[in-house]
């Protein structure tokens, strides 16, 4: 089985950080040039690169301007994610050169809007499930939709969107291990190409990931374990992930 890594910037006041727990009151800061991380996963050889705008996600403005310098130096595929909320928010994202826009809360409380978006912009959306036992949280997960993740995938699959990336919030930012179970229930659910997120803490749970072999797992994503010297993303990449560049050859 092949899968690939995914290094993850997650930007919060234009800095590069990880939350515990989706918590924004627990902020580890680790670079305030977000771009110079990013070149150092192209130089190791990620060929996809996962971006939060934790500030988007909250609705407490943007980032963009720092998701334009990224896109600079990181020449593979990038999916950003938090506070893609309108065409504007599509427009924008569109212009600096991302290849992935992650849907979250407005895929919970408006998949029809997502559907339409589909429709207009052509298949580049992913669906960001995000859950905490069971049930999706939105707007920067402080808040419960009322719906099950499952459901939600169920949904997505319906209206076109590309792949999924669940994330147990619980785990996410803890090093205590990923929701592998989870995620490819939510695979099996959707029938969907599925990104495990949260709770990676070394390259023995990259292991895990690639032994369990489920079909609809394409992809995994690391920050926190990258960020504390769990994980050198170079073997991680060299081990691991296909040998791709390009959203063409990812198509999810």
């Amino acid at each position: 089985m092949f899968m690939t890594v995914i290094p993850s910037i997650d930007i919060l006041d234009g800095g590069c950080v990880r939350l515990y727990q989706g918590d924004y009151d627990k902020v580890t800061g680790y670079s305030e040039v977000p771009e110079d991380i990013a070149g150092e996963f192209q130089d190791a050889g990620a060929t996809r690169l996962h971006v939060v705008d934790l500030d988007a996600a909250r609705g407490a403005g943007h980032n963009r301007e720092v998701i334009a310098r990224i896109r600079e130096v990181f020449k593979g595929t990038i999916e950003v994610g938090g506070g893609i909320r309108s065409e504007k928010d599509i427009d924008e994202l569109l212009e600096v050169g991302v290849d992935r826009l992650i849907v979250g809360t407005i895929l919970a409380r408006s998949p029809e809007t997502v559907a339409r978006w589909i429709s207009a912009y052509s298949r580049v959306f992913i669906g960001g499930i995000d859950a905490r036992d069971g049930m999706v949280k939105v707007s920067g997960w402080e808040r419960d939709s009322g719906l099950r993740a499952d459901a939600l995938a169920v949904k997505a699959r319906e209206i076109g969107i590309l792949s999924i990336v669940y994330t147990n919030i619980s785990l996410d930012g803890t090093l205590s291990g990923p929701d592998i179970e989870g995620t490819a229930e939510v695979g099996e659910a959707s029938g969907l190409p599925v990104i495990v997120s949260g709770g990676v803490s070394g390259m023995e749970d990259l292991q895990r990931i690639h032994d369990y072999a489920a079909e609809s797992i394409v992809g995994v994503i690391t920050g926190k374990a990258v960020y504390e010297g769990r994980i050198d993303i170079k073997t991680a990449l060299t081990r691991y992930s296909e040998n791709t560049a390009s959203s063409d050859e990812q198509p999810w």
